[in-house]
């Protein structure tokens, strides 16, 4: 005697096939609309890195404003501290704008540094008259701001920030599907670069703006152009470049194992 299957139980088992086809293509479908390797690059401006004078300039509004420092008064300490500490630190932002601070660089800025620290000291030690001359000196120089003069900057600045944020999303590189895409331009233009076979590039060079933000340079190497693409101020850099590299290897041994390619 034979157990052969009924005609229910056969269009039951096609059924059951049928739905766990569904389930997979759906999954799949799914897996492939979640794209994992999907890497943004946006170059930045330089006033990106301007950041802690806005800060500065900040503090000094809230604090001029709550001490009712409306009128500028060299007289007054508070505002004379606060102008001068913004000062600084807008020197030394336009400073690192301005030029770029490889490793030897740094390096001579902060041995310079320390030997005038040191020579100063030096001299108040051999020649103690002459502190109380520098300090006669500095106490003629008082610059001094109200509360508005930072509430302005602060403004300004911010506007600065918001029009750079809007512009990057007008201008940014992206890796993904196997390739490096360039948006650009208001309408959305789209520019198409094989991805397998990219070779990367990370640069330094200014050690103070990756102190600031991570940020460095990277530059692309396609296989199809001739001349490498350079983007400037990347933004955490080195995570960056760890991501780029863990994604193209992953692309290649893709590429490698595919038996349809």
């Amino acid at each position: 005697m034979t157990n052969e299957p009924t005609a229910e139980q056969t269009k039951g088992n096609t059924e059951d096939h049928k739905v766990r086809d569904e389930k997979a293509a759906k999954r799949n479908s799914s897996s492939k609309s979640s794209d994992p390797h999907r890497i943004m690059l946006v170059p930045y401006p330089k006033f990106i890195f301007m950041y802690p004078t806005l800060i500065v300039s900040v503090l000094a509004a809230i604090v001029l404003t709550i001490g009712g420092y409306s009128i500028a008064d060299p007289e007054q300490t508070l505002p004379v501290v606060m102008t001068a500490l913004f000062l600084v630190f807008f020197i030394l932002n336009t400073f690192i704008i301005v030029f770029d601070f490889p490793r030897a660089t740094s390096l001579t800025l902060v041995f310079i540094a320390t030997t005038s620290t040191l020579g100063g000291w030096l001299l108040v030690i051999a020649k103690p008259d002459t502190l109380p001359f520098v300090q006669n000196w500095l106490s003629v120089v008082r610059p001094t701001a109200n509360a508005s003069f930072f509430v302005c900057i602060s403004i300004a600045m911010a506007v600065m920030y918001l029009a750079i944020f809007i512009k990057v999303r007008f201008n940014y590189w992206e890796l993904r599907n196997n390739e490096l895409l360039h948006h650009h331009g208001f309408l959305s233009d789209l520019k198409r670069y094989p991805a397998p076979n990219l070779r990367v590039d990370k640069e330094i060079n200014d050690v103070f703006e990756f102190m600031l933000l991570g940020a460095g340079r990277l530059i692309l190497h396609p296989t199809t152009e001739k001349r490498a693409i350079v983007l400037d101020n990347i933004l955490f850099v080195s995570g960056k470049e760890k991501e780029l590299t863990r994604v193209l290897g992953s692309i290649k041994v893709q590429l490698g194992n595919d038996p349809n390619l």
